[in-house]
């Protein structure tokens, strides 16, 4: 199954990777009533430029190196046997965005058409050059038809396969980093906001009873984060929250996530009070039902990796 596919009823492993390009994290989870408990996980430091992460050039500049790495850390975790994997992949490797459609298609063969339009412009490549995985939304307030895409270079996917392949890894999803931090903010009621952070910029998704309304990729420097920020929470104001005709009872903005380096979260929920006038609640470990163990491993790495992981319950 490749980036972002779907089966009926698919069962993924409660093991997950999670890459950046300063580091790969393993995680393996329990669940149990109270939420979701880290059994194992390991943490390794990557050489400096190893993995650049891109959406249009290579991302590894050694594969036997970073097998040698993976290998490493998954058996300091006691994972070396483990097998069936999800994978996290680094932000700026792969892109999502969210197409509307401005009519009905006529036929199917019309809606593949128009598809593999807004693909390449949404990703600045053909479809050929492409792995695009797609999921079909709610229908906008116009009733237009809604669609989340996410797509990678298939030359940077192989990249990752063949590690992966060489490993002997079984990885039966393999998404951008940020999908597996959603899984921890997906809940009915009001919107929630994912701010997920990393040296190339930041990705903002906000959710609503359950699906993206908004997707948003911002590649950017470090001083630039808080105009990008502001301008998309603009958008949301302006398009999103009160644009639909919804109440701003049902639209308002009751959750925020921050993950990674870049952002305070503190001053993110200031930033957000004074351009929505709302104060969501910030959301720590414990409020998304996840037990972090009492070693330095960090949620900031552990969020991607055992987001995905409980998609195994």
């Amino acid at each position: 199954m490749s980036l972002f596919s779907k089966l009926i009823n698919p069962r993924f492993p409660p093991a997950a990777l999670g890459l950046e390009s300063s580091n790969a994290t393993v995680v393996h989870l329990d669940s149990g009533r109270g939420g979701y408990t880290i059994r194992r996980a390991a943490t390794v430091t990557l050489p400096e430029n190893l993995l650049r992460p891109s959406f249009d050039e290579q991302n590894i500049a050694d594969s036997n190196t970073l097998v040698g790495l993976l290998s490493e850390v998954a058996l300091s975790a006691g994972l070396g046997k483990q097998r069936k994997w999800s994978v996290a992949l680094p932000e700026a490797s792969a892109r999502a965005t969210i197409i509307t459609l401005e009519s009905a298609p006529a036929s199917r063969a019309e809606l593949e058409e128009v598809l593999r339009w807004k693909y390449e412009r949404a990703f600045g490549a053909t479809e050929s050059e492409l792995r695009v995985s797609r999921e079909r939304l709610s229908a906008d307030a116009q009733g237009r038809q809604r669609y989340l895409a996410v797509g990678i270079r298939l030359a940077v996917l192989d990249e990752y396969e063949a590690v992966f392949d060489a490993m002997g890894w079984r990885t039966g999803l393999i998404l951008p980093r940020h999908q597996g931090e959603a899984c921890w903010v997906t809940r009915p009621g009001g919107d929630s906001l994912l701010i997920s952070s990393h040296s190339e910029g930041f990705t903002a998704l906000v959710l609503r009873d359950k699906q993206p309304a908004i997707v948003r990729s911002v590649m950017c420097e470090a001083e630039d984060r808080d105009d990008e920020l502001y301008r998309l929470l603009l958008f949301y104001r302006d398009r999103v929250a009160s644009g639909d005709g919804v109440t701003d009872a049902h639209t308002a903005l009751e959750r925020l996530l921050v993950v990674g380096e870049g952002f305070d979260k503190e001053h993110v929920g200031e930033l957000v009070n004074e351009t929505l006038e709302a104060r969501p609640r910030i959301l720590e470990p414990a409020d998304v039902g996840l037990a972090l163990p009492s070693n330095e491993l960090s949620f900031d790495a552990l969020a991607a990796p055992a987001g995905l992981a409980t998609l195994a319950w």
